[in-house]
């Protein structure tokens, strides 16, 4: 008789794996179905269609798989048109990590540590520790092999990580849906302003972290880069969950620019210098034809990408559109004349 119950998910893991295996035969459905097992006890609710995706399997395979699990004594709840869900109260901790699991963690944790705020980092190094504490010792030998073989660099034009630990304050006030009081600086004007904001969610983009929230002072939605928050302060005031998802926000947000289409072609001499900046101006893709570098870009500012393209324009040409050449020509103009004897324009 079992007298030390600590044991039990362990070794009903280990009874689970051999049913599965007496049962279903092929070692690779032995791990999707017990990976599948692993998603459903990461959500409250996963639809069929999720799962479907995550392994790349057709409707029917999930329907398939996720009844096995229910013949082997998993308790699932099913509902057409909402999706597969456990009994309240299941868990069956994973006990065991692959290499390649092991070290993505590795490299997760170079990222956090770099990309984040401090109290973000710290986070994700208390999370690390009880990974590796659960992990095989051949797997805590592979992680410090190859500890000093990872690392993440900045570029001499990446921005500082702002280090203000805002990251968990506006998360957490995202997952209780409480207004935010923050002191913020606008990039252009430098104005200084106090505002109560109803968060939606943050992302990462050309060396900075944003926040997209509810300004209750502007009556619309902003975008606040974390570098420009001096103060943020959770308040006790809840609001309601009628904002869009941050995805849904964004794909919106980028419909209603008008994305221009400009191609040009840079002398394949010179691209080293520019290499960096073209991303903050909508680089997409290149080509070589010749000694040049043929270059694609979407950019919602025409004048700000003539501006930076004229720092190169006498090793580059514009190939289309017509108003990007135009607008080339009127710069250098104005330049021409302004450095021709003193002339006024």
């Amino acid at each position: 008789m079992i007298k030390d119950y600590r044991f039990l998910p362990l070794l009903y893991t280990i009874a689970l794996r051999y049913f599965v295996f007496c049962y279903f035969g092929a070692m690779n459905r032995i791990d999707r179905i017990s990976a599948i097992l692993i998603q459903l006890q990461t959500r409250r609710v996963v639809k069929a269609s999720d799962i479907a995706a995550r392994f790349d399997i057709s409707l029917r395979t999930v329907y398939r798989d996720v009844k096995s699990l229910e013949e082997a004594g998993v308790p699932i709840i099913g509902e057409a048109g909402v999706g597969y869900s456990l009994v309240d109260g299941y868990r069956l901790p994973p006990v065991m990590f692959t290499r390649e699991e092991a070290t993505a963690f590795l490299t997760a944790e170079k990222f956090v540590e770099k990309m984040t705020d401090a109290s973000t980092a710290a986070q994700h190094r208390s999370a690390m520790d009880k990974v590796r504490a659960i992990l095989k010792t051949t797997e805590k030998d592979l992680l410090e092999s190859i500890d000093g073989s990872i690392e993440v660099l900045k570029s001499q034009t990446q921005r500082r990580v702002n280090n203000n630990n805002h990251i968990q304050t506006i998360l957490n006030g995202i997952a209780n849906k409480k207004v935010l009081c923050i002191d913020y600086t606008a990039g252009y004007t430098q104005t200084k302003t106090n505002r109560h904001i109803e968060p939606i969610g943050i992302f990462y983009l050309d060396s900075y972290w944003h926040l997209i929230a509810y300004c209750r002072m502007r009556n619309d939605y902003r975008d606040f880069r974390l570098d420009r928050i001096h103060g943020l302060q959770e308040t006790t005031i809840t609001f309601a969950g009628n904002h869009p998802a941050l995805k849904d926000y964004l794909a919106q947000t980028a419909s209603e620019h008008q994305l221009e289409t400009i191609v040009i072609k840079v002398n394949s001499n010179i691209t080293n210098f520019i290499n960096e900046q073209r991303y903050y101006h909508g680089f997409v893709s290149e080509k070589q034809v010749g000694n040049f570098t043929e270059m694609t870009f979407l950019t919602v500012s025409v004048e700000g990408f003539v501006r930076w393209f004229m720092m190169f324009g006498d090793h580059a040409q514009v190939i289309s559109p017509q108003k990007v050449q135009d607008k080339v020509a009127e710069i250098a103009e104005v330049i021409l004349k302004r450095n021709l004897v003193g002339v006024e324009v």
